[in-house]
């Protein structure tokens, strides 16, 4: 019986590539010399560290410019309220990595309220759609690449037949 998953996953290495190439970027720039700006990453969080908040909203730009380069989709990005304490600006953006339970209920709910021919069952951060034909899950991937609804970006894998 054909299937395939529905996950949301962050290449890890080109997230790293992305990092240090936005680091390079401020290091070189005029206006960030002396300033101690930079961006930290610890395993799905990024830190970005600046004088001022308006810094912070310059990184934050280049970040998600080679972000979007390096094929990073930013929608995966939560980013937290900057923080301005002694001189000293911080926000925190973290990397949103599987399928929260809320967000899969939606999908199982949406493709079950399509009509399809498909099944659709969540498996811990993923989502498991199997159907008897080919075409009706190609319909269902269809489905989903159209919903706006859906504030996460999704990558269909494991496509079995």
């Amino acid at each position: 019986m054909p299937s395939f998953d529905i996950v949301s996953e962050v290449n890890e290495h080109e997230l790293s590539n992305a990092v240090d190439q936005a680091n390079r970027d401020i290091d070189a720039r005029y206006d960030f010399k002396g300033a101690d700006a930079r961006i930290e990453r610890a395993e799905w969080v990024l830190t970005l560290h600046a004088k001022t908040e308006f810094q912070i909203d310059q990184m934050s730009t280049i970040l998600y410019q080679k972000l979007a380069k390096r094929g990073i989709d930013v929608r995966s990005l939560k980013a937290e309220e900057i923080q301005v304490a002694n001189l000293k600006a911080s926000q925190k953006i973290t990397v949103r990595q599987g399928i929260e339970s809320e967000l899969a209920k939606k999908l199982v709910k949406l493709i079950k309220d399509s009509k399809l021919k498909v099944q659709a069952q969540i498996q811990g951060e993923q989502v498991r759609v199997t159907g008897k034909k080919r075409d009706d899950l190609q319909e269902a991937i269809a489905l989903l690449r159209a919903n706006e609804q859906i504030e996460l970006p999704l990558q269909f894998t494991n496509f079995r037949d």
